[in-house]
């Protein structure tokens, strides 16, 4: 046999996963627009497969069901974001440690206020009959991953603060924090632990408040106001965790650090969505056939109702 007859088998098979991969991320386009209009418990594959003009037993050959395409949809927004926060961190300085934290909230803002249907996928109201599988669990640390990462940091000798020395926490908190303990190690204190995570969770609850319309009468509406209310919130919660001693607003005149995607970001956020959509190809080993459907085609009475709705 030849060099190229043995070479043959894995091209023809690098072009059926590449082919799947590219109906793959038509389908997740186009769930990402139903997302949008119906909401995540109004996804329905066969409204997505009418709107490919493809039939439903199509679709069901590359998303199993409407659970798997939610699974699909969530790992890719949870990289998206991850990807968003560690760029706009990795850009700072490793010993500025309030633009870090900085820097990582305003990039989970700034994600949140671009892709809002996304960030209420993952950060909103829990689909009804849905669980999440543990192959959601890693991306969707990847944000927490780099808040941890920031504690770490500031839990040398020289950046403990008086307030922390005397904050203890006790024995049912300790083992609540054990989990978290687990990343961070032994070097990051029970109260820096703790205030971090708080930090961390009004970080989010903050961003939600904004998006689902929380804040009505209560901010001023305007983009500059909420942009104000966000800094100064992202500053106090910088000094609880004693690495912001001073302030940390942005001076008039001073460059504007709040986040937008770059081409780089934009790229490896592309990426991330192209990686689930491969692994997903990966794990089909025949040809895929065409997701048009041929005029007269029929649904397949064997394919399993899965409307979502």
């Amino acid at each position: 046999m030849s060099q190229t007859e043995q070479d043959r088998p894995s091209v023809l098979r690098a072009a059926r996963e590449r082919i799947r991969a590219e109906i793959t991320r038509q389908i997740l386009d186009a769930a990402r627009r139903h997302l949008a209009t119906d909401g995540a418990s109004g996804l329905s594959l066969r409204a997505i497969a009418r709107e490919l003009g493809a039939s439903s037993s199509a679709v069901y050959r590359y998303v199993a069901s409407r659970d798997e395409l939610l699974t699909m949809l969530i790992v890719a927004a949870y990289d998206a974001l991850g990807i968003a926060a560690e760029a706009q961190e990795a850009a700072v300085p490793r010993d500025d440690l309030a633009g870090r934290w900085s820097a990582v909230c305003d990039a989970v803002r700034g994600w949140a206020l671009a892709n809002p249907n996304e960030y209420a996928l993952i950060y909103g109201t829990p689909v009804p009959g849905y669980t999440a599988p543990p192959a959601t669990i890693a991306p969707a640390a990847r944000v927490s991953g780099v808040l941890l990462g920031i504690l770490t940091d500031a839990a040398s000798a020289e950046r403990r603060t008086s307030a922390m020395a005397g904050d203890d926490v006790p024995p049912s908190g300790q083992k609540a924090l054990e989990p978290a303990r687990s990343i961070v190690g032994p070097g990051v204190p029970d109260a820096l632990l703790q205030r971090g995570l708080m930090a961390w969770a009004a970080l989010f609850g903050t961003v939600s408040f904004e998006l689902f319309g929380q804040l009505h009468g209560i901010v001023g509406e305007k983009p500059s106001d909420r942009e104000a209310f966000f800094t100064e919130s992202v500053r106090r919660w910088a000094a609880q965790l004693g690495i912001a001693p001073g302030r940390t607003a942005r001076a008039p005149g001073s460059p504007d650090t709040t986040w937008s995607p770059s081409a780089a970001e934009t790229t490896a956020t592309a990426q991330a969505v192209d990686n689930s959509t491969i692994h997903a190809a990966k794990e089909a080993s025949s040809s895929p056939p065409p997701l048009r459907k041929t005029p007269g085609q029929q649904h397949d009475a064997s394919t399993p109702n899965t409307h979502l709705s």
